[in-house]
């Protein structure tokens, strides 16, 4: 445990020069959360973070675990996800190579995955287009194979609806 914590000095370093340019202060709750999303490589929603948070100190609140998680994103150490439930997930992202989702619709599995053709492609369109991509986010909607497996009726959206999504997280 004691190598884990090390490991995070750099992140902790960037997070409380951020927040003191920022004009605020190191708290003992916000260094809690911090080193709980930390410590998880999960895709976490505020809520998820607020429960593990809870569980090593009773007295945080789901304010600040929303106002840090927004001010960890703002520094860098973040990112924020969709990945097609309607809510924001977290994920490292301080030194943390691009990947993108593949989220199975029936289980909630969440799969990262990097393609360096289809970051090629993208390339490719934008400069087509004359297009300056700043940011892009590719998820992809379906079933794990396990799923695949034990279902025999596989269910698709109709054209133009919204497949049903529920993320799976350790937390769950």
């Amino acid at each position: 445990m004691a190598a884990k914590k090390e490991e995070f000095e750099e992140e902790k370093a960037l997070f409380e020069d951020y927040i003191r340019q920022q004009g605020l202060r190191k708290t003992v709750q916000r260094e809690l959360i911090l080193e709980v999303f930390l410590m998880t490589e999960d895709h976490l929603s505020s809520e998820d973070l607020y429960w593990l948070a809870q569980k090593k100190d009773p007295n945080v609140g789901q304010t600040t675990v929303y106002r840090t998680l927004k001010l960890l994103t703002e520094a860098g150490l973040a990112r924020e996800v969709r990945l097609g439930d309607g809510r924001t997930y977290y994920e490292h992202h301080f030194e943390h190579e691009h990947h993108d989702h593949m989220v199975c619709t029936e289980c909630g599995r969440v799969i990262e995955f990097f393609s360096a053709e289809i970051e090629a492609l993208q390339d490719e369109m934008a400069a087509q287009y004359k297009f300056l991509p700043t940011h892009h986010s590719l998820r992809i909607l379906g079933l794990c194979e396990q799923c695949q497996e034990r279902s025999v009726d596989i269910k698709t959206a109709g054209s133009g609806a919204q497949p049903r999504v529920r993320v799976k997280t350790t937390i769950n």
